[in-house]
This record gives C-alpha cells, sequence and structure tokens, in this order.
C-alpha cells in the first residue's frame, strides 16, 4: 500500500468537499460500528467523531478521514479500511480533553493509524 495522508480525504474517496457527513452510518471490513457524530473540516486535520452506541457500550471513537474507502452519498453510508477490532483498540476518545488538547490528539491518532498506510522502506 501506497503512503496515505490519513488526515485527509483520498481522492477516490468520493467524498464531496462541503458535503456534512453527520449521521452518516460508519461501516468497517466486517460490520457497521456506529454513525458520524461530528466532522471536523479543517482541511489537513481532518477526522470524524463516530458514536459506537451498543457495539462498545456507547463511546465515541475518532477515525482520521484517511481511513475512508468510499463515501456512498446517496445511502449515508461510509465504508472504512479498517476492522472493529482495530477500531476498537485505537486510543481512547475523550471528546473534553481532545477540544482542550488543539491539535495533540494528531500525534496519539498518527502513531495509531499511521503505520496501517505507510510502505516500509526497504
Amino acid at each position: 500500500m501506497s503512503n496515505i495522508d490519513i488526515w485527509e480525504f483520498r481522492s477516490t474517496s468520493g467524498h464531496v468537499a462541503g458535503t456534512d457527513l453527520v449521521g452518516f452510518h460508519v461501516e468497517a471490513t466486517d460490520g457497521q460500528i456506529g454513525k458520524v457524530d461530528r466532522h471536523s473540516p479543517e482541511a489537513g486535520s481532518e477526522y470524524l467523531v463516530v458514536d459506537t452506541g451498543p457495539w462498545i457500550f456507547g463511546k465515541h471513537v475518532l477515525l482520521p478521514v484517511g481511513t475512508i474507502v468510499r463515501v456512498d452519498q446517496e445511502d449515508e453510508k461510509i465504508y472504512v479500511d479498517r476492522t472493529k477490532a482495530e477500531i476498537k483498540d485505537g486510543p481512547e476518545f475523550d471528546r473534553e480533553k481532545h477540544e482542550d488538547a488543539d491539535l495533540g490528539y494528531r500525534e496519539a491518532y498518527g502513531s495509531y493509524y499511521g503505520p496501517f498506510y505507510s510502505r516500509p522502506i526497504i
């Protein structure tokens, strides 16, 4: 896999700039994980906050938009290329700490998700 900037939509995702993704359902490679609660539109550091509902006891998870493979505008679904377990094992999302930390969240999520999208140099 080639290097992907996890904080930007892939050009092949079908995302239309300016589209509000709040309320879209999110599908992992092995099933639905929840609905988009928040979409951060900051260029170069975009992410989704997904309400997982009962799947992991009502927690919220942060997904960098680079994890998105496809946005289905018509069905309001977002498909990501991570499994439920990979998402569940990601850094814990805490809304209060996240909002207070400015862009500090990028380091934790970048360290976790970044290696999935980087090709090792041989």
